[in-house]
């Protein structure tokens, strides 16, 4: 075959890519595809963040192509449409890329593998959905069992199988290209570099300086105590089974016991990560309705002033807020904050997860579908394998446990800064010459909490349990 196209999605990388090594051993030529299709830009769910960080990805890739004697193509318009004018254009005879497991992706592949020439290689999870499956053939939806019982019980990937970034690639030169989109400009705020190069870099100073202590670290938000890598796993500018390899290397090699937890730790995370991927692939209702429908009956409160207060950082919980505008100015937040935050929205301001979810996924520079839907149903209690719905997370105490000195929250809720350590938790508190001296009038500078949690503690655990009165009547 004299020419193949490899189409990228999400996977901009050229180390352990799959889908490129595919179409360089079937064809003499290959020609980097990406296509800016309007459903990415019409869907309501892709921020101005996320897109930037595309779009910086993609000049990126474009660079380390270019330094391999190829280049990145770039056309406009609908996918299939698209790729026929493609290969009627250059005569390119395949078209290979990296399955993807979204609805709409799968939707969008069957409709043109049906049409054209399209094949689909893993790379986005390790083992792809379907291919881990009870002995009833019946999809795992319990993360222990499909951990423990099938995902390692699989081979587990080895370095000898990372395919190293071909050191050239021949693209015809006389395929015209649009130019990659120019805005939005990636902001400032937005603490991730785009690019291979930088993945890498942040694996392998995860791998050496921060996963021993990893179990312990994680769940502090005022520590670079997590990889950061999701934005890149994200756009597939790392692979997951690098990442993978990388966990395991570093369990079977570590000095001591807490170590170890680190990376076993970590490797449990990838394979949640890989775990909502499935269940999405399996349940692709879940983006528009609760995985358990009984909570499909909540009444929901959903009171437009207090999701935007919740948005803007305004709720008086100043850990709530400190990551709600961490969210917004950066473009990512710790996973404990989103955790914290899913459970104030839900259970105490009693408003629905959907809004929470979208919020998320127009902010979020790694928004992904799987993992976004998976831990809000999570903390909502509506998912599969979910908290219980009466466990609610108190704000305050979880302020006090995971940032206990308030650094995290004086840096994203600066007119906090001057507030004592006995009252950062609950500003509230402070006596009027503490607040004098805080220079923080509560109700002035930071607002009152919104809502008292016990008496939304109580609201919610009543509004769900009578969901689950009103299904169970149904059932009658």
């Amino acid at each position: 075959m004299k020419t193949a196209v490899w189409w990228i999605r999400r996977d901009l990388r050229l180390t352990d890519n799959q889908a490129l090594a595919a179409a360089m051993n079937a064809a003499k030529q290959v020609i980097p595809l990406f296509i800016v299709d309007p459903f990415f830009e019409d869907s309501g769910y892709v921020g101005d963040k996320r897109r930037a960080f595309l779009w910086a990805g993609l000049r990126q890739l474009d660079a380390d192509l270019q330094a391999r004697g190829s280049r990145l193509m770039v056309r406009y318009g609908r996918s299939q449409q698209t790729l026929s004018a493609i290969l009627e254009e250059t005569g390119a005879e395949a078209i290979f890329a990296e399955e993807d497991f979204t609805s709409y992706a799968r939707r969008r592949d069957q409709k043109i593998a049906d049409a054209l020439p399209l094949t689909l290689t893993a790379g986005v999870v390790v083992h792809p959905p379907g291919t881990i499956l009870k002995d009833d053939g019946d999809p795992y939806i319990v993360f222990t069992p499909f951990k423990k019982n099938a995902w390692l019980q699989r081979p587990l990937p080895k370095e000898s199988d990372i395919i190293s970034a071909p050191d050239k690639i021949n693209t015809p030169d006389v395929i015209a290209s649009e130019e990659i989109p120019a805005k939005p400009e990636l902001p400032e705020g937005v603490p991730f570099k785009p690019g291979e190069a930088e993945a890498q870099r942040r694996l392998k100073a995860f791998a050496q300086d921060t996963i021993d202590q990893y179990a312990q670290d994680r769940d502090m938000v005022a520590l670079d105590g997590t990889s950061q890598l999701s934005p890149y796993l994200r756009f597939g500018m790392i692979s997951a089974r690098q990442a993978v390899v990388t966990a395991v290397s570093c369990r079977d090699n570590a000095p001591d016991k807490d170590a170890r937890k680190g990376a076993d730790t970590w490797l449990s995370e990838l394979i949640w990560r890989e775990f909502y991927v499935h269940i999405l692939y399996h349940y692709p209702h879940v983006l528009q309705r609760s995985f358990r429908p009984e909570y499909d009956e909540i009444v929901w409160r959903n009171r437009e002033e207090e999701f935007e207060a919740w948005g803007n950082g305004r709720t008086g919980y100043p850990l709530v807020d400190a990551a709600m505008r961490q969210l917004t100015t950066s473009g990512w937040m710790h996973n404990r904050a989103r955790m914290i935050v899913a459970s104030f929205l839900v259970k105490d301001l009693l408003i629905d997860w959907r809004w929470g979810e979208k919020f998320f996924m127009q902010h979020l520079v790694d928004g992904d579908p799987a993992a976004n839907n998976g831990g809000w149903q999570w903390t909502a209690g509506t998912g599969t394998d979910a908290a219980p719905y009466f466990r609610i997370f108190n704000p305050i105490s979880q302020s006090k446990k995971f940032d206990p000195t308030g650094a995290y929250i004086r840096r994203w809720v600066p007119e906090l800064a001057k507030v004592p350590n006995d009252y950062i938790h609950e500003p509230w508190q402070m006596p009027p010459l503490v607040q004098k001296s805080a220079n923080c009038w509560i109700g002035h500078d930071y607002p009152a909490p919104i809502v008292d949690h016990s008496e939304a503690r109580d609201w919610t655990l009543s509004a769900y349990k009578n969901a689950r009165e009103a299904d169970s009547r149904q059932d009658v």
